[in-house]
């Protein structure tokens, strides 16, 4: 009889050791992002798309400050302006299918922002003719929630359009002029939709 008894605590042990060692009760870590990971990219237009169908359902009249040459004038955003505001950011369309072979990918954690961060830039001599020549996206380790997007746009005319897009709060576009080797801010633009503390 106490062998028996010996058994049954010795089996009891077991099983709540290796229920406590078991992986779903392990502590839920953020996924690893490394630097050669072959995953597909980070869907960037399809996302904006989304935030920018976020403005519209929320019914939310965003905030756009325009400056110029040093002075700023601010007027609301109307629904109707958005496709022309943000066109250039969705087209053409970033995806894995039509860039896997023209442009790499690097994953990393960037302690200083706090934030996995996936960088992309062109493929020397093989991405030319496609206009966005660069982008990061800026995923929180704790929610696994996209914080920001960056993206680079070559337009014709020697100029360029910087995009920062801060989720569910604010974008900022730059555009650039280059002219021989000097390169300047022609205009800024910050569309708010959120006036919580930036």
């Amino acid at each position: 009889m106490r062998i028996y008894i010996f058994f049954i605590v010795i089996l009891g042990i077991a099983a709540c050791h290796s229920k406590k060692d078991s992986p779903e009760n392990a502590p839920r870590q953020p996924p690893v992002i490394s630097p050669d990971s072959s995953e597909n990219f980070f869907p960037v237009t399809r996302y904006l798309k989304g935030e920018i169908s976020g403005i519209k359902t929320a019914g939310i009249t965003p905030q756009i400050k325009t400056t110029i040459g040093g002075k700023t004038d601010s007027s609301w955003l109307r629904e109707a302006d958005y496709e022309k505001e943000f066109a250039e950011f969705i087209s053409p369309e970033i995806d894995t299918a039509n860039l896997k072979n023209l442009f790499t990918e690097t994953r990393f954690r960037d302690q200083t922002l706090d934030a996995f961060t996936m960088t992309c830039d062109p493929i020397s001599g093989k991405a030319d003719s496609f206009p966005f020549r660069h982008w990061d996206t800026y995923v929180d380790p704790n929610s696994n929630k996209v914080k920001r997007i960056y993206l680079v746009k070559q337009l014709a005319n020697g100029k360029m359009l910087q995009l920062t897009w801060q989720s569910g709060k604010w974008c900022k576009i730059v555009t650039l002029q280059t002219t021989g080797d000097h390169t300047a801010i022609e205009k800024e633009e910050k569309i708010s939709w959120s006036y919580d503390k930036e």
